[in-house]
């Protein structure tokens, strides 16, 4: 069962979104003809209750992309987004969503911010997709979406944890910082995953 794992293609992720991704809206073509070659497609969706602990906006005197100590995890202050019910929070219009059998929504803990698709940033909480994935038999997982080096990586990082094999498809997911993601690539490789690209992906 090979699955397609999308992460958080959504609008405020987006050029003109409250964080953007450089060039995220280019890899919505990517990703829609990528769906076409798996068995199994999944989404997973940022959706975050308003006054998140993870937002600036949520601590006075705290600044955006200032890192904090919080409740002893370090957490990057970001400005608000995905806040549930809002546009930002949407996927993006042109993203082809027939063949996506589950969303998986992460961050909606007020007090707890979710990179990975399957637990919060302190593993407190399961999202239950490993549970899912595991019911339908799913071993070898490809990860796209936004952002790379973050919720992508993050997501990629678990998988490999909880016994899955992981692939990074690199061309259909953009970083917010570039160094960073090199770092991602590396660290993903030295636990056992893998980086690849859209077109070495067989039907």
């Amino acid at each position: 069962m090979k699955t397609l794992i999308i992460v958080d293609p959504q609008n405020d992720f987006m050029p003109g979104g409250s964080l953007p991704v450089p060039g995220g809206d280019e890899i919505i073509p990517i990703i829609n003809k990528l769906q076409e070659k798996f068995d199994l497609v999944i989404v997973s969706q940022d959706w975050h209750p308003k006054g998140h602990a993870s937002f600036a906006s949520s601590h006075n005197g705290k600044n955006e992309f200032e890192t904090i100590d919080l409740h002893g995890t370090p957490q990057v202050m970001w400005p608000d987004h995905c806040i549930q019910n809002t546009g930002g929070a949407e996927f993006h219009k042109d993203l082809q969503t027939a063949k996506i059998e589950a969303i998986f929504r992460k961050g909606t803990s007020l007090e707890i911010d979710s990179y990975s698709a399957f637990y919060d940033n302190r593993h407190l909480k399961s999202t239950g997709l490993s549970g899912y994935l595991k019911e339908k038999n799913a071993k070898d997982l490809y990860f796209c979406g936004l952002a790379a080096e973050i919720c992508v990586y993050f997501t990629a990082k678990d998988a490999i944890k909880e016994g899955f094999k992981a692939t990074i498809i690199e061309d259909a997911t953009r970083a917010l910082n570039a160094e960073d993601f090199e770092k991602a690539k590396v660290a993903l490789k030295d636990l056992g995953g893998k980086i690849t690209t859209a077109a070495a992906i067989e039907s």
